[in-house]
């Protein structure tokens, strides 16, 4: 959806922080978040619908927090919206519903195990033949989106060149509807001049991952 979120290439907010330190949570409660993110796996609440969720932030709200307190906030929305936890149990910090669930605990080089061995594949079979090939200059779609896209605003309406195809992917947006729709995905290259005018670096380039419903 169009919200404070997708902040790329709008003026006003100054240059992205590209210093910061190397390692990656800077503060305990981050580790614990992102593990928490990782293992409380809910039925019906899928990643397109988690990022939905995280999008409703409202502006003033969604700037003031650092990266991984809008992840805890986003983690107990989902949490009541799927009718795990209440809101009272959050505020009390206790939930009696959860009371007999026991979460193991991995090390780092089991969780790593885990996730290896799983092997998972993402991509779909469907019966539509792709409607684009490497090469092709496409455009993408100038109308904003009022629910879950991956299509960012600064993309909308710009010439972009196929780089490669990935074969068929669930459609983020009719994921955080409740819907599996699964289209054709493309890498898709923008110049930076494309994108943001003569102002921009004449070399730089952008690339994207695209599905077909993006494009005119």
């Amino acid at each position: 959806m169009d919200g404070i979120h997708d902040l790329g290439g709008k003026l006003g907010y100054g240059p992205v922080d590209v210093d910061e330190p190397e390692e990656p949570f800077h503060a305990d409660y981050e580790g614990r978040m992102w593990a928490i993110s990782r293992r409380a796996r809910v039925e019906g609440i899928n990643i397109d619908w988690w990022r939905h969720t995280r999008e409703n932030i409202p502006a003033d709200d969604y700037l003031d927090r650092s990266y991984f307190d809008s992840w805890a906030q986003t983690e107990m929305a989902t949490l009541i919206d799927a009718g795990v936890c209440t809101l009272d149990e959050f505020v009390a910090m206790r939930a009696d519903v959860l009371s007999d669930v026991k979460l193991a605990a991995l090390t780092k080089e089991q969780f790593l195990h885990e996730h290896a061995r799983k092997n998972t594949r993402f991509d779909r079979v469907v019966s539509k033949a792709p409607k684009y090939a490497i090469g092709d200059r496409v455009v993408t779609i100038e109308t904003p989106s009022i629910g879950h896209t991956r299509l960012p605003a600064y993309a909308r309406d710009k010439f972009g060149k196929v780089t490669a195809h990935h074969g068929a992917h669930l459609l983020p947006d009719a994921g955080a509807a409740g819907r599996e729709e699964a289209q054709h995905m493309y890498t898709v290259v923008f110049t930076a001049q494309a994108l943001w005018g003569p102002q921009a670096a004449k070399n730089d380039t952008v690339s994207l991952e695209l599905w077909e419903d993006y494009f005119v």
